[in-house]
């Protein structure tokens, strides 16, 4: 019966195994390094059942599944843990059955029903038809109409870019993922999409924080020269980027990782494990103090200032609604990621604890919908862009102004006044 459970150089470990079972001595299990150099040492490696070419976890898993029917469970616990985790991956959940595969190689149905995935897909491909026109008219009437280039429409122009580099770039990664079941890119399309979500992820939470300190500056001094505005937000949006770069690229280059995340079929930085061999815990603190923590305390500060002045009559409706327009595009924002990111600290806080796949998914996915609430809220609060896209579509003329309303909307392409 040996032979035929454990052919060819796997029958050792089962001799192993069976020798330190019958001694009532705590199992030896080798490490994936052990496992990895008998397996280098044969050219063929032949399943129980004489299926050639199996994977070298498999016959791993016949000699735990073995040593589980004859005995105590509960001593071989620590031993088949090793199998949720690999150089590129890690699966929050027991493999006691056995059940766990490699994210990039097999269908992760054992974590959810296929239905999941399949709305997952349905989710994003919403997300991909209604995000790209939504956002890409957005930025062409804001180009087009020279009133509206004003320093927050600069900033704003700047969130959309980024919102539109996730959803063409990294979106199409996350559908056709989850329309399989797992992460079918591989190591190389989970590095693509990891980067590009969280590169225009930061970008907009630093563009945001920009606007705020603007939004200060003229909350302290109205009469701030609109130069000097200008050439702040032109600095601030090359400073958006450099601190995007400084969050999205360290991944690449071995401090800390891009995983499968949730249901393995989208990709973040890797809150799970501790990886000393790539410093992930450094860069983990790194990117919640720098990339979370004082962007959130900054804007919470100069919305302090804010709030005190927004209903101040020294300011004109214009500044009073840019400054409504920009706590609106904040709290959107926060409200899309903050669960997403505290539970992601919760879990590199609480190394080795169960939680649930599917509520890592289920705040990631979340997440994703912010591409959709930067133009919405600029459309719904800002009248002079929704006539400005009127009057684009109708190819000059706005035909729901009455007359007074239809010469206020021809002088919107001669200059009329937009948020400051």
């Amino acid at each position: 019966m040996l032979s035929l459970l454990f052919p060819q150089s796997q029958s050792v470990l089962a001799l192993i195994l069976l020798t330190q079972i019958s001694l009532s001595l705590p199992p030896f299990v080798p490490s994936f390094s052990s496992l990895r150099a008998v397996s280098e040492s044969r050219s063929h490696v032949t399943s129980p059942h004489g299926d050639p070419d199996i994977p070298e976890t498999m016959w791993f898993e016949h000699a735990i599944r073995w040593q589980m029917r004859h005995h105590d469970e509960t001593l071989i616990t620590e031993s088949v843990k090793v199998l949720k985790e690999g150089p590129d991956f890690y699966i929050p959940v027991s493999n006691t059955t056995g059940l766990v595969r490699s994210p990039h190689e097999y269908p992760q149905y054992y974590l959810a029903e296929p239905w999941v995935f399949s709305f997952l897909t349905i989710y994003m491909f919403f997300l991909i038809l209604i995000g790209i026109p939504v956002n890409l008219f957005t930025l062409c009437v804001t180009v087009l109409h020279k009133n509206l280039r004003t320093p927050v429409y600069y900033m704003l122009v700047n969130m959309t870019m980024a919102d539109l580099i996730v959803i063409v770039v990294s979106f199409p990664f996350t559908m056709h993922a989850a329309m399989h079941g797992y992460f079918v890119h591989g190591q190389v399309g989970c590095n693509f999409e990891g980067f590009f979500t969280v590169h225009g992820t930061q970008i907009s939470l630093w563009s945001l924080v920009v606007l705020a300190v603007e939004r200060f500056m003229v909350s302290c001094k109205p009469d701030i020269d609109i130069r000097f505005r200008r050439k702040f937000i032109v600095k601030g949006i090359s400073f958006t980027w450099l601190m995007a770069f400084s969050c999205s690229l360290p991944p690449l280059f071995e401090w800390s990782r891009y995983i499968p995340e949730g249901l393995q079929c989208s990709c973040g930085v890797d809150y799970y494990t501790l990886k000393p061999d790539l410093f992930n815990e450094s860069f983990i603190n790194y990117m919640f103090t720098v990339h979370l923590v004082i962007p959130l305390t900054v804007i919470s500060l100069c919305f302090g200032r804010l709030l005190c002045v927004v209903n101040n009559d020294t300011f004109n409706k214009n500044e009073r609604d840019a400054n409504c327009l920009t706590v609106l595009l904040t709290l959107g924002f926060f409200m899309c990621w903050l669960p997403y990111a505290s539970f992601g600290w919760h879990i590199f806080s609480n190394q080795g604890s169960a939680f649930s796949p599917f509520a890592m998914t289920l705040t990631s996915f979340f997440a994703k919908s912010s591409v959709l609430y930067n133009p919405l809220i600029c459309i719904y609060m800002d009248k002079q862009l929704r006539q400005c896209m009127v009057i684009t579509l109708c190819q000059g003329k706005n035909p729901f102004a009455d007359k007074v309303g239809a010469s206020a909307s021809s002088s919107v392409s001669s200059g009329s006044a937009a948020p400051a």
